[in-house]
């Protein structure tokens, strides 16, 4: 072979590497706030461009406020419409934004308002403002008479909703190294020793059944059996515990906990000769127990369970375990599925209910006021960020605005220099 074919050898291009390759996604960081305006028409007449603003908030790693415009923001308009408009409330260059604004209908009949850029694309894309103080909104948002005399006002209240999508971007690229971890097996692990007693130096007596177990464990777990073992009146040489007032298989139960941190399956502790009965029945007694001994993970497990297997027959028998035990979110959840009026007759049938009124007549009084309250509630769409405010009479004169959609948006800096474009 030649000297000049060696030398074309040597220069041969490698492609034996994986071509690299990378991902820009743009994507909208969303929330949300409800600006609740009540007393509407003590507002009226404080002139144009004068406004209401709600309460500062937060998306996207900036602050925005909604101002509302009783007398409009021009003086042209002479007060025959009402202006909205989204600002820029902290400081920031060039925020690129996507904007809905919901006046609510108060009527129940769900035909809100909404003027929104998310179902829509934009001829210029997503709005910039420029910085702090900066506005997107509508001068002539609606016409007053129309709105006075309208399902937006109930009781001389107003609430709108205004949605904001800060634009981000972000670049993904491809992980270059990476570690399958595996489940933890601690518990599975714990488990196995437990039923094979390796190592046990407790017994529990608990009515006809032994359980052995380990001391240490349960004094990491339990606050109640650390006492018992090696608390200041605990005695570290105890070697034997009777346990009243707890079902075996509740016993058994609350031991798997302890040791899997996980809550055990029925078929792993029930039999057929078990006393607990059903699974909620068998669930409801645990969570007592897991209150006895301040297993506090376990009982938000039973709460849990116990929401999943809710029936307008069990829930008043619930409701006063929860009230009991100092459930606060199963009562909640109790409370509102009797509340339910596909529910209701069934559960003031219900043996669990009889029991109820006679032995906490308080809670029967509570759930009679969460059907009261529960027709109101449906009609209000809630906040997704924070309650709304009502400040009343804040002059927003640095502050500037962008027109409605197809028209010319403007925006200002604190010192008053105006910054016009085109779309």
């Amino acid at each position: 072979m030649s000297d000049t074919a060696e030398m074309v050898d040597e220069f041969k291009p490698e492609f034996e590497k994986e071509p690299s390759c990378s991902k820009s996604v743009n994507e909208t960081v969303n929330g949300s706030h409800q600006f609740t305006i009540k007393g509407y028409s003590l507002a009226k007449g404080m002139g144009s461009g004068k406004c209401i603003s709600s309460d500062i908030f937060t998306v996207g790693g900036y602050d925005w406020a909604i101002y509302f415009y009783p007398d409009g923001k021009n003086p042209e308009d002479s007060s025959m419409y009402v202006s909205v408009f989204i600002a820029l409330a902290s400081d920031g260059t060039d925020v690129r934004a996507l904007f809905e604004l919901t006046l609510l209908d108060q009527s129940g009949k769900g035909k809100h308002k909404v003027h929104s850029h998310f179902d829509r694309a934009l001829e210029s894309g997503p709005y910039t403002l420029k910085y702090k103080g900066s506005m997107w909104g509508y001068k002539r948002f609606f016409r007053r008479t129309s709105l006075e005399t309208s399902d937006y006002i109930k009781n001389d209240c107003l609430i709108m909703n205004c949605t904001v999508g800060v634009v981000r971007t972000r670049l993904e690229g491809p992980k270059q190294y990476s570690v399958n971890v595996p489940h933890s097996s601690m518990g599975q692990g714990l488990k196995e020793i437990l039923e094979a007693e390796v190592g046990c130096d407790i017994v529990f007596r608990v009515g006809d059944e032994s359980f052995r177990a380990h001391k240490l464990i349960l004094a990491a777990r339990s606050p109640v059996f650390r006492a018992q073992f090696f608390g200041l009146v605990g005695d570290r040489n105890l070697d034997e515990v009777t346990v009243n007032d707890i079902d075996p298989t509740i016993f058994k139960a609350m031991l798997l906990f302890i040791y899997t941190d996980k809550l055990p399956e029925v078929h792993d502790v029930m039999d057929s000769s078990s006393s607990t009965g059903t699974s909620t029945n068998m669930i409801q007694h645990l969570l007592a127990a897991a209150d006895l001994y301040n297993l506090d993970r376990l009982k938000v497990l039973c709460e849990s369970k116990l929401c999943e297997e809710l029936t307008a027959v069990s829930v008043a028998t619930t409701l006063a375990l929860a009230e009991q035990h100092q459930c606060a979110q199963l009562k909640a959840v109790c409370l509102k599925f009797a509340a339910n009026p596909a529910n209701l007759g069934v559960v003031t049938q219900s043996e669990g209910f009889r029991h109820l009124e006679q032995s906490c007549p308080a809670l029967v009084c509570e759930l009679l006021k969460t059907l009261a309250s529960a027709d109101e509630d449906s009609s209000m769409l809630p906040s997704r960020k924070r309650g709304g405010s009502s400040i009343f009479g804040l002059d927003i004169a640095a502050a500037g605005e962008a027109a409605d959609d197809g028209g010319m948006a403007e925006s200002s800096n604190p010192n008053m220099r105006r910054v016009r474009r085109r779309y």
